[in-house]
């Protein structure tokens, strides 16, 4: 993980500080002022149109932007785009922002700050501050290092955030030049923090590719890169090695769906003690237990259907990514609707080795199953059936687990170090950011290096 690695800096602190009174703040240089952000800035609500799915609100070409939670989730620092735009009449009955506005989300995402990067109106969902007194990106930042929230959780656990809880937050202030020197600082320390967490999510994007290639290579062209290959007939692989055999999966397997039984039927989930998946559970990829349990009235009596150790399990309905996963089932349970099993009928088809091929056609069986392209879909118990097969010997079959398991371990280790170097990130440019809007370090004669 070579130059991933941050170095660490020594900073230098204020020559002297006085207690602020305030837990998150803690001790604050000697020349700040402690503030509520009330007094810096009345603190506003957005508003909505109401009702807001009504079109006349609406226009492509309109001048304003339409600020939704997911917007600003999406967001790091700068609002710059948002799918819908608002009509004349709906941004009037709005709350209107002009570029560089900060605003902060109070539902959804709660306490996440934002700046419009464009003209944008928000919605009740988040307040603003229309006549700050201070930059802008500072109180961002006091915002964006999570601290100033400390107190404010309902019963310490959810936060609950309002123009009062907000207002009344008290920050540390100086001059405006100190701080955008702040803010300057910052900008320049978080980017190169940023551009390290990027290095790693590419490091992510680029394993998992490699990761399904090895899959996919292995279970459709063998570990023999001499063998001799031939045409498959089939269109999900187009070759296969000369002496393996294509086939159909429902010649080798036996599928079913599932149901759920009536919730309304207490006797069905009551003291209940069969295992019943829903189609979450693929995303375990090795199901070992259950969630939640029926009764032996509700196998009876409803269609559910049961799965052993070894039988897969495919998610078949869905919009997001779960539809088109496997999953194998280490322990007998049954199965909602949302899930088809595949029971193998035939000793010449490994269970693991059929796994590993589904994983490797996600993709296909995604597109084939959405229509596609369409974002709605589903795969049927018939189209399962018709799934084209390689079929190694049972031996070779053992062998490409084998291999297959091995490597992704070493794949998955990487991943797992990529992932906690991308926490580690994370939770050190949230100190920084933390440490520089309490005065924690002094950054005034800070200068950002040629």
């Amino acid at each position: 993980m070579g130059g991933n690695s941050l170095e660490r800096k020594k900073y230098v602190a204020y020559p002297e500080y006085k207690d602020s009174t305030e837990e998150w703040l803690g001790k604050v240089p000697e020349h700040w002022e402690v503030i509520q952000i009330k007094r810096l800035s009345p603190v506003k609500r957005g508003a909505s149109p109401r009702p807001i799915d009504d079109p006349k609100y609406f226009d492509e070409v309109g001048e304003y932007a339409w600020t939704r939670i997911a917007d600003v989730t999406a967001s790091d620092v700068y609002l710059t785009k948002a799918p819908q735009r608002l009509s004349d009449l709906g941004s009037s009955l709005s709350v209107k922002l002009e570029p560089e506005s900060l605003f902060l989300s109070i539902a959804g995402t709660v306490g996440k700050p934002c700046i419009t990067g464009m003209k944008a109106c928000i919605h009740d969902g988040f307040v603003y501050f229309p006549e700050l007194k201070i930059p802008s990106k500072f109180l961002f930042y006091v915002f964006a290092g999570e601290q100033a929230y400390k107190g404010l959780g309902k019963f310490g656990t959810q936060l609950n955030l309002n123009t009062d809880t907000v207002g009344g937050i008290k920050i540390g202030c100086t001059t405006n030049e100190e701080l955008n020197q702040i803010v300057t600082f910052l900008d320049h320390e978080t980017a190169k923090i940023d551009t390290l967490i990027e290095e790693q999510q590419s490091l992510i994007r680029l394993l998992k590719e490699k990761r399904q290639a090895v899959i996919s290579h292995a279970v459709t062209k063998g570990l023999n890169p001499d063998a001799p290959m031939k045409d498959s007939g089939a269109e999900w692989f187009t070759e296969l090695p000369g002496h393996w055999k294509a086939g159909k999966l429902g010649y080798f397997s036996k599928i079913t769906n599932g149901a759920t039984p009536s919730r309304e039927n207490s006797a069905y989930w009551k003291d209940g003690t069969i295992g019943w998946l829903n189609s979450s559970k693929v995303n375990d990829v090795y199901i070992d237990k259950a969630d939640q349990f029926i009764t032996p009235l509700a196998l009876s009596q409803t269609s559910v259907q049961e799965v052993v150790e070894k039988d897969l399990v495919i998610a078949i309905t869905g919009e997001g990514q779960t539809r088109g996963r496997v999953a194998i089932c280490l322990t007998n349970a049954t199965i909602n609707q949302h899930l088809a099993a595949i029971s193998i009928t035939n000793p010449n088809l490994n269970h693991e080795f059929l796994f590993y091929y589904l994983t490797s056609q996600y993709e296909r069986i995604r597109y084939e199953s959405s229509g596609a392209g369409s974002t709605k879909g589903a795969i049927t118990c018939g189209d399962i059936v018709s799934y084209p097969l390689p079929i190694p010997s049972i031996d070779e079959q053992l062998e490409i687990v084998e291999y297959i398991s091995n490597k992704l371990e070493k794949f998955d280790l990487l991943l797992q170090l990529a992932i906690e170097q991308i926490e580690f990130l994370k939770e050190r440019r949230t100190a920084l950011i933390s440490a520089a809007v309490t005065g924690k370090i002094d950054v005034r004669d800070w200068v950002a290096p040629p």
